[in-house]
This record gives C-alpha cells, sequence and structure tokens, in this order.
C-alpha cells in the first residue's frame, strides 16, 4: 500500500508556472506507475498525464502536452507536475495516483491509490 501527499499548489497568473510534488510513503514507490488528474466541480476528474516506473515512458492529455511535464525521482520517493503557460482552463484540483500494474495510462479506474488533491487556480 502507498499514501500520497500532494503540494505546490496555489494562485498564479496566466502564462504563468507552478511546480506539483506528490511524495509517497510505504514501500517500493518504484514499482508503481504515477498519473496526475485534476478535476473541477461539477466535471469528471480528468486524465493529465503518467509516467513508467523507471521514468522512461510519459503519456499526456491533448489539453496539456507541450505545456506539462511529468517526472520521478525514486530514490525520494516523489513525483512532479512542471506546469507551464498556464491557462485559466488549468484551473482544478489537481491528483497524484498510483497504479500497480505497469501499463501507462490514462484510465482512471486504473489507479488503485490517490493522493487528497491540491489546488490550482489560474487568474486571467
Amino acid at each position: 500500500q502507498v499514501q500520497l501527499v500532494e503540494s505546490g499548489g496555489g494562485l498564479v497568473q496566466a502564462g504563468g508556472s507552478l511546480r506539483l510534488s506528490c511524495a509517497a510513503s510505504g514501500r517500493l514507490f518504484s514499482s508503481y506507475v504515477m498519473g496526475w488528474f485534476r478535476q473541477v466541480p461539477g466535471k469528471e476528474r480528468e486524465f493529465v498525464s503518467a509516467i513508467s516506473r523507471s521514468g522512461g515512458n510519459t503519456h499526456y492529455a491533448n489539453s496539456v502536452s507541450g505545456r506539462f511535464t511529468i517526472s520521478r525521482d525514486n530514490a525520494k520517493n516523489t513525483v512532479y507536475l512542471q506546469m507551464s503557460s498556464l491557462k485559466p482552463e488549468d484551473t482544478a484540483v489537481y491528483y497524484c495516483a498510483a497504479e500497480s500494474g505497469a501499463l501507462v495510462t490514462g484510465r482512471t479506474d486504473a489507479y488503485h491509490y490517490w493522493g487528497q488533491g491540491t489546488q490550482v487556480t489560474v487568474s486571467s
């Protein structure tokens, strides 16, 4: 089992940048595929990005491709989401998630463990 805690959210102007972090506790962080998702009130949680166990394979939603970068440091049990050129439509609660399989996927139901989320607000 793994516990996830996100940090780094906040208020930023459009065009700005933020870096989210997700610290994992528990064993064998490197055995999990890690993902980032986001959700706004009244809408379903949507996929943002995912990264393979080694970090060598990444996957992005079309809406963030070219602006966001996912990475991980297995020695620090942490996954990151570097967000640049932020837009007001990026405003959401961002969640970190862990999947014990091997597939780098955007499917929400594939992820077994979730953090509590961190709010990102982008002002216009």
